[in-house]
Order: structure tokens, then C-alpha cells, then sequence
């Protein structure tokens, strides 16, 4: 296979104040998503995620369990590793931000930025959020609240160092002028331009009220507030700020995929402080849009009330791994908010997954076994109807790249159910069973059989990047499970001389709606009870 260089994407690192839910498991699906297909069509992928792990919010949840910060988010980390090993996230570093590797590089870009003259000692006097960690000014406070979480914000003063964002406010306008797609989507790239435009204030990176955080380099009765430290993870995790073969192997990154809430974050002050760092800015932000449970945001306190069942834990125990990652692909699109509910959820499954693409395998590979003793046969016979199926099965793997490289999940996915429902329709178009019964239609018959396998073949390939292990089940009964599905494959048709066919158990087994969705409620009701 060619090889197409290197793709970096990352997620953000989470903070690691209680369990996961299914909002982050979004983000994290999504680049999980991209770093398969990327790794499928032949680039060398490297995906990051991790955990945000220093702070006050921290430090007073420690004191109040009676461990130490460490011990807290030690405990809690180990749930996330085990969360995304259980949902096979097919990450290449876990970066922790209390990790030697990185609190060493962080204060060296912490030096850089100190000796470009943009960080400095003074006083800070504003409205601080203790749940975001987060200073506010007055005209930033919705309706005199966080503008971030919506709770009330108290004054506070303390000594501090300052970053000079208010230096680079033009180079900003520049960047996102000269490049539009350096954060998309468009409306989040508007919103950060009229940010700017408004009147750019210095940033406080330092903090003296705690002591759980990175010591300031030359100051350590001050220890880095979330932006440097968090921010630079991404950096850190390949080596830098140092000049070494990871980081100049994988730096800029391609993508950051992050939640629109921390856009800001990332579209304004991390390309400010790799820019006072004199350092390649990455090559895209990419803001994806809320889960929303009954039209709120899906947040850890929703998670406890039980309202619907968004531990991906419980969803993955009842549904599948593949049924999970599948739904939240393919229901949401990207940069928009969505709603989620269990019966959107169920009827998503029950549709596409175990009508369309479950049947569709089940009877092709019952029919070759029926019809031709289990081995695929040539095909022979062409006519217009074949020629139609054909050419859409060679032509979706294009479609499908040029949705992916919009990060465009859903309409990737409908690209590739566009053919399988075709396929379905084929099967009614030809009349299989009733070709069957005609001994001078025995070729047209192997024809229907072939271009039906090489289909599902085709779909195999495509749905990797999505539901691995859904395409390793189909190929292990379509005869393919000695043979690689390979990118350039799903280009072509007829690969399937010598395969052999055998049944297996349902794809997707078909759900009973109504009595799935009381069963979910009544363990809704007992989760709320228990919380």
C-alpha cells in the first residue's frame, strides 16, 4: 500500500473530575473514526488523547474524599483507559498532564514565551468561576453568570503572571483571514473573529490560591494555570517544544477536534502561545456540536439523574460496541447540536443496522449457500441492471473519502447505505428464488449471487474506519476472513474467485422497540434512585 505520509489528530484532554459520559465518548468516537480511515487509505496516524489533570476544582475533590490529587485522578483515569479500551479507541498516546514527559516540555515552552517578553507579573482583580477555573470580565457574564457553565462567578484578586494575548489579536485576524479553514465550521470561525474584533484582553496563566499544578519555571510559589498547561499537550506528547524526530516528524497537527465550548480555547489562545513560542501552529480546529438531552447540553450532573441512559458502559453492554459507534456517527451531524434519545437511538440500530445491512448479508450468504453449495460463483451474464449496481459499489469509496475529509461521519455513512440499500432493492429486482427454479437461468442466477458477495465485500471495506469488528464478522461469512480489506480493493469488483460462503450468527439482531424502551426506563428510574 502507498504510503500517504502522516495524519495527526487529537481530542481534547478531558478532566478527569468524575466518570465519562456519552458526550465525551462523541468527540472521542468521531476521532477514532478519522485515524482508522486515515490509517486505511495508508498514512501513518497519530492519534492523541488523554487527561487534564491539575487545578483547584481537583484539588478541593481530593481534600473532600481524603486522598491526595494524585490518588484522585489516578483512580479516575484508570476508568477513562478502561472506558476507551472497552470501545476499542484505537489511540496511539494517553498523554497525562501530571506525567514527567510533559510537565518538563511545558515549562520549557513556559521559558520561550517568558523570554519573548510576553509573559508577565501583575495583579489580577475580575470575576473568577471556580467550576470552569476561569477569570470573566462583567460584559463577557451571561445574565452575570459563567458564560461557559452558567454558574455564578465571585470576585477575586491575586498576584499572577500574564500572557500578552493582546499582542497577537492581529495576527490572529490574519491567520483566520489567510487561512478560512483553520478553524471550521464557519459560524464558529465568525464568532472568534468578532471575539477578537471586540477588544482582546491578557490572559492569566499563573495561579497562588492552590498548589496542585506545574510550578512556574524561576517562581515556583506560582504553579501554571489550565491554559499553558493544558493547552500544550499536544506538543508535548510528540517531544516538544524540543527539536526531535517525533514532533518533526508529526507537527503541525492536521485536525484538533474539540467541543465548541472550548473552541475559544483552541482557536485563539493556543495558536497566540505557539506563535510567542515561535512554533508551526496546527493546520486545523474542528468545533463539534452538543449531545443534548432534553434540549440541555449532556453534562456529568445529567449523567447522575438517570433521565436517559448515557453511560456508554450500559449502551455498549445491551447494544454492542459497533451498534454505539455506529448511532452516534451516523444520527448527528457534525458542528450541529443533536438531540439524544433512547428511541431515536433504537430505531437508528433497528433500520439500518439490523434491516439493511444485517439482512442484506444474511440472505445473500444463505442464498450462495443454498443456490451454489456455499461457493461464490463466477459471473457470466451482464445486463443494465447489473451494470447499475456495479458502478454505484465501485464509485461510493470516492464518495465516501471526500465526506471523510470534510469530517462529514453521517453522510460518509449514507454514502455506503445508499449502496446496501440498492443492493437490497437488486435482490427484489432479480427474483433470486424464482431464478432458482429455472435450470436455463442457473448463470444469471450465479451472476445475482456474485455481484451481491462483492458488494458486501465493497461494504466491508468501507464501514472499517466505523464498525471494525462488524466488517472482520462479515468478511468471515462473505469467505474473506484470510484476506486483508484494503483501501484500493473497495475500488473494484470482481476479487472474490475462490471464496466460500458460510452463515453465521446475525449481524445486528432486530429489537423490540417498546419493550426495550420500558426496560430502559425502569433501569433509568433505579440509576436516579441509586444517585
Amino acid at each position: 500500500m502507498e504510503n500517504k505520509g502522516t495524519y495527526y489528530i487529537s481530542t481534547p484532554i478531558y478532566y478527569p473530575s468524575s466518570n465519562l459520559h456519552i458526550g465525551h465518548t462523541y468527540c472521542t468516537v468521531m476521532a477514532d473514526a478519522m485515524a482508522r480511515f486515515k490509517r486505511l487509505q495508508g498514512y501513518d496516524v497519530m492519534f492523541l488523547t488523554g487527561t487534564d489533570e491539575h487545578g483547584q476544582k481537583i484539588q478541593t475533590k481530593a481534600i473532600e474524599k481524603g486522598v491526595t490529587p494524585q490518588e484522585y485522578v489516578d483512580e479516575i483515569v484508570a476508568g477513562i483507559k478502561d472506558l476507551w479500551a472497552t470501545m476499542e479507541i484505537s489511540y496511539d498516546d494517553f498523554i497525562r498532564t501530571t506525567e514527567q514527559r510533559h510537565m518538563e516540555r511545558v515549562q520549557e515552552i513556559w521559558k520561550r514565551m517568558y523570554e519573548k517578553g510576553d509573559i508577565y507579573l501583575g495583579t489580577y482583580e475580575g470575576l473568577y468561576c471556580k467550576e470552569c477555573e476561569a477569570f470573566w470580565t462583567e460584559s463577557q457574564l451571561v445574565d452575570g453568570c459563567c458564560p461557559d457553565c452558567g454558574r455564578p462567578v465571585m470576585k477575586a484578586s491575586e498576584e499572577a503572571y500574564f500572557f500578552k494575548m493582546s499582542k497577537y489579536a492581529d495576527r490572529l485576524l490574519e491567520l483566520f483571514r489567510e487561512n478560512p479553514d483553520f478553524l471550521v465550521p464557519e459560524s464558529r470561525r465568525n464568532e472568534m473573529v468578532a471575539f477578537v474584533e471586540q477588544g482582546m484582553e491578557d490572559l492569566c496563566v499563573s495561579r497562588t490560591s492552590f498548589d496542585w499544578g506545574i510550578p512556574v519555571p524561576n517562581d515556583p510559589k506560582h504553579v501554571m494555570y489550565v491554559w499553558v498547561d493544558a493547552l500544550s499537550n499536544y506538543v508535548t506528547a510528540l517531544g516538544g517544544p524540543y527539536d526531535c524526530e517525533k514532533f518533526n516528524k508529526y507537527w503541525p497537527c492536521d485536525c484538533h477536534l474539540v467541543g465548541k465550548e472550548i473552541v475559544r480555547f483552541h482557536s485563539l489562545i493556543w495558536p497566540a502561545m505557539l506563535m510567542s513560542a515561535d512554533l508551526p501552529l496546527p493546520k486545523q480546529v474542528r468545533g463539534h456540536g452538543w449531545l443534548l438531552l432534553g434540549g440541555e447540553k449532556v453534562s456529568k450532573s445529567k449523567a447522575a439523574k438517570g433521565e436517559d441512559i448515557i453511560d456508554p458502559v450500559i449502551l455498549i453492554d445491551r447494544y454492542g460496541i459497533d451498534a454505539l459507534k455506529f448511532f452516534l456517527l451516523r444520527e448527528y451531524t457534525f458542528g450541529q447540536d443533536g438531540s439524544f434519545t433512547n428511541e431515536v437511538m433504537l430505531k437508528r440500530m433497528n433500520f439500518d443496522l439490523a434491516n439493511d445491512l444485517g439482512n442484506l448479508l444474511s440472505r445473500t450468504v444463505s442464498m450462495i449457500e443454498k443456490y451454489c453449495g456455499g461457493e461464490v460463483p463466477a459471473a457470466t451474464t451482464r445486463d443494465e441492471i447489473d451494470d447499475e449496481l456495479i458502478e454505484m459499489a465501485t464509485g461510493v469509496a470516492a464518495k465516501v473519502e471526500e465526506r471523510m475529509n470534510e469530517f462529514q461521519f453521517n453522510l460518509a455513512l449514507e454514502e455506503i447505505w445508499t449502496l446496501i440499500r440498492r443492493a437490497n432493492k437488486y435482490i427484489d429486482e432479480k427474483t433470486p428464488w424464482i431464478l432458482a427454479k429455472d435450470e436455463s437461468k442457473k448463470a444469471e442466477l450465479d451472476t445475482v449471487m456474485r455481484n451481491l458477495a462483492e458488494s458486501l465485500r465493497i461494504v466491508s471495506i468501507l464501514i472499517i474506519p466505523y464498525m471494525h469488528t462488524t466488517s472482520d464478522r462479515m468478511r468471515e461469512q462473505l469467505g474473506l476472513a484470510d484476506v486483508e480489506g484494503v483501501w484500493e480493493d473497495a475500488f473494484e469488483f470482481y476479487k472474490m474467485d475462490g471464496c466460500r460462503a458460510k452463515k453465521g450468527d446475525q449481524l445486528f439482531p432486530r429489537i423490540d422497540i417498546d419493550k426495550e424502551l420500558e426496560e430502559l426506563y425502569a433501569l433509568s428510574e433505579s440509576l436516579k434512585n441509586k444517585n
